[in-house]
């Protein structure tokens, strides 16, 4: 939600084409993806009775189409939209090289949730080298831009009420979207997080579920053990019994790349300089108090008889 709000304000005085992936599951196929993106260019440019058998025949449409004026294009969820057909990466970089390309005034914008896949397939692919003008992580909203969204949502809470708030949702603007700005933060974290329909009461799942599919419960494994304290790398390697220490730095990196945990070197008392040792610890506000308050409630809450949780 944090590029959306960005990219509805860069966008200002330009086209703007939004296109999005749908999130994969078996019955989803490369063709679904393709059927998908050649309804959002009929709904957006009125091109009616579009073929879909090719990205290459979608994209080359698609640039033609543009071929002038200020354009942004968005390919937003682009891991999700290219995730079944192996040839999607490699035609959308001919159709950059040989058609998109012609409009020096057109911005592509290639957008996800699995910041590794963009990371793997996109920003460190020899295919897309020296194609890339701006590689941009869009951090949480910094303390003072939470306070001044809280209130503009018509929040009249204490400083004491937002970092309540705060200590939940961290500065994603979806999540302080969510805050109702007539009830105060006990009632907003009650309703947003102890009610079977609560938005944060299945958010834990859901975020594993989306962004990393079928290892999600390795992933969570290190952020469960993880809400206990930092740790340092053997010992999530003996806590979680695994041998495979290469695969289990990927996942540490990928999950600090998402934001969810941080990696924190010592210093050496003498030298002042940086040492080996080093703590993984979780960082991520929500997931910290999910795992600490939530989890141990969610089958009360899912039964919904929440209103003998006390929170």
């Amino acid at each position: 939600m944090v590029k959306v709000v960005w990219l509805k304000n860069f966008r200002k005085k330009k086209q703007f084409l939004r296109f999005s992936g749908i999130p994969p599951t078996e019955a989803i196929t490369a063709q679904t993806q393709r059927e998908i993106f050649a309804k959002q260019i009929t709904d957006q440019l009125g091109l009616p009775g579009l073929a879909a058998t090719d990205w290459t025949d979608l994209f080359t449409l698609l640039a033609r189409q543009t071929q002038k004026g200020q354009i942004v294009i968005l390919l937003d969820e682009i891991s999700w939209m290219g995730s079944k057909d192996p040839t999607f990466l490699g035609k959308l970089k001919n159709a950059w090289d040989l058609e998109f390309h012609k409009n020096p005034h057109l911005i592509l914008i290639l957008c996800g949730s699995i910041s590794t896949w963009i990371q793997q397939n996109i920003i460190s692919s020899t295919g897309f080298f020296g194609r890339i003008s701006l590689d941009l992580t869009l951090e949480e909203l910094p303390l003072k831009d939470c306070s001044e969204f809280l209130e503009k949502q018509g929040f009249r809470g204490s400083v004491y009420e937002k970092f309540k708030i705060l200590s939940v949702t961290g500065g994603i603007p979806w999540y302080l979207e969510q805050i109702h700005p007539k009830m105060n933060s006990d009632e907003n974290i009650k309703n947003l997080c102890f009610r079977k329909d609560g938005i944060l009461a299945k958010e834990f799942d859901l975020i594993f579920h989306d962004l990393f599919s079928r290892r999600s419960h390795l992933y969570k494994s290190i952020v469960e053990i993880l809400a206990d304290g930092p740790l340092e790398f053997g010992e999530i390697c003996k806590k979680l019994e695994y041998a495979n220490s290469g695969v289990l730095t990927q996942y540490l990196e990928d999950l600090a790349k998402a934001g969810f945990i941080s990696r924190d070197y010592t210093w050496l008392l003498k030298s002042g300089k940086t040492s080996k040792l080093s703590h993984f610890r979780l960082t991520d506000n929500y997931l910290r108090f999910y795992l600490k308050y939530v989890a141990l409630y969610k089958n009360k809450i899912m039964a919904d008889v929440s209103n003998s949780v006390q929170n």
